[in-house]
């Protein structure tokens, strides 16, 4: 049997390193993954979690090992019986680097070799330093680490904990938001409200950055003028009455609206700390959940308490079931979101049913099971 060892710190693990693991698989037939420890070297994580990111990292990956070493890289290979070192190379200095390591290990004669894999191109910029970096200015590393490892350095780097919010218009989302603030309030958690609808509403409307000017701009020419106030703003009922009218011009506005939206939600992060809950309708729709890690609460009620609602909206018949028809169902919504957790392996769904006729106690029961799925340090209630 042909066995090979990947060694790396794992502060964080990122695409790269699960990419080469991924790779030296289809050569060895066992593949052990050394985390090594270094204590002159001051690493963000701890060891055990770093193990824990590795492991859930690389768990769908078939005849891989996790273990954790010290000491020489070369004695731990050569105890377990594996003769070959795999390393990952991005670029002429990596090579150097790891020439020189090679050159070092054969030095305490041990037989050991090493077989070397060129990073792709597309991830040859990725390293955990950059990654920190970025995360420490709000950037988006979905792109870059596994979302269990994005949801560690959220955490870690940031102080936040993102969650989810979503559900049918009219199910109470707005309802069950405001009474996770008055819990955190009552624990001492920090809690704060994210609405990716305002953010949308702020770049239609409010926003008088040249980027956001042209954004009105594209939408006004994609939807005709008569979505523009005199002003400059978009009129968003009018602009309603359109999109909500046929789903692919709902689909083009968001695509529009994306890239400005997500540089509003960056800015909106930055210097929160907490619980973070992000609110939006179309979380499910728009394949946005990757931004709370799969973590959501989906809001239901029952069609009385929703239709009843609604009629207080003042919304018309027509108007309803244009809002409905836009959007997934209840029943889609949780299908969506319970096949991203499955695909990536990471995220909690937590349903929390907001009808009149239910206690308040499933939002509490909802909020302990939350603070301790993130391990929120809080008060008693």
């Amino acid at each position: 049997m042909k066995k090979a060892m990947y060694a790396l710190s794992g502060d964080p693990i990122h695409n790269g390193h699960v990419d080469i693991v991924r790779r030296t698989t289809r050569v060895f037939d066992e593949v052990v993954v050394g985390i090594g420890t270094n204590p002159d070297k001051k690493c963000l994580f701890s060891p055990e979690e770093r193990l824990e990111m590795v492991r859930r990292s690389l768990a769908q990956i078939p005849n891989v090992t996790v273990a954790a070493f010290e000491g020489l890289l070369v004695d731990y290979a050569y105890e377990q019986g594996i003769h070959v070192i795999v390393k990952g190379v991005r670029g002429s200095s990596d090579f150097d680097y790891e020439n020189l390591l090679h050159r070092v290990g054969e030095s305490q004669e041990l037989g050991i070799d090493t077989f070397l894999l060129f990073a792709r191109p597309e991830l040859v910029h990725v390293s955990s330093t950059a990654i920190k970096a970025l995360q420490q200015e709000e950037g988006f590393i979905h792109r870059y680490v596994p979302l269990y490892v994005k949801q560690c350095l959220e955490a870690r780097i940031s102080g936040q904990h993102i969650l989810g919010i979503t559900g049918e218009i009219g199910s109470g989302k707005s309802t069950v938001t405001q009474l996770l603030c008055e819990l955190g309030r009552r624990r001492n958690i920090n809690v704060h409200t994210i609405e990716l609808d305002a953010i949308g509403n702020q770049i239609l409307e409010e926003r008088d950055e040249p980027s956001y000017q042209q954004v009105r701009n594209r939408v006004a020419d994609e939807f005709g003028p008569s979505v523009r106030d005199p002003n400059g703003s978009i009129n968003r009922k009018i602009l309603g009455e359109i999109v909500y009218q046929d789903f692919q011009k709902l689909i083009r506005l968001n695509q529009i609206l994306l890239r400005p939206l997500m540089v509003r939600l960056r800015k909106e992060l930055r210097g929160k700390k907490g619980l973070i809950l992000l609110n939006s309708a179309l979380l499910a729709e728009s394949n946005l959940t990757h931004l709370c890690n799969h973590n959501v609460v989906l809001v239901t009620c029952d069609k009385k308490s929703q239709e009843k609602r609604l009629k207080q909206r003042k919304l018309g018949k027509r108007q309803i079931r244009r809002r409905l028809d836009s959007q997934y169902s209840e029943t889609e919504k949780k299908e969506k979101l319970h096949s991203a957790i499955r695909k990536e392996h990471q995220g909690r769904l937590w349903e929390v049913d907001s009808s009149d006729t239910v206690s308040r106690g499933v939002v509490q029961q909802a909020f302990d099971e939350i603070v301790k799925y993130f391990k929120i340090p809080c008060g008693p209630l």
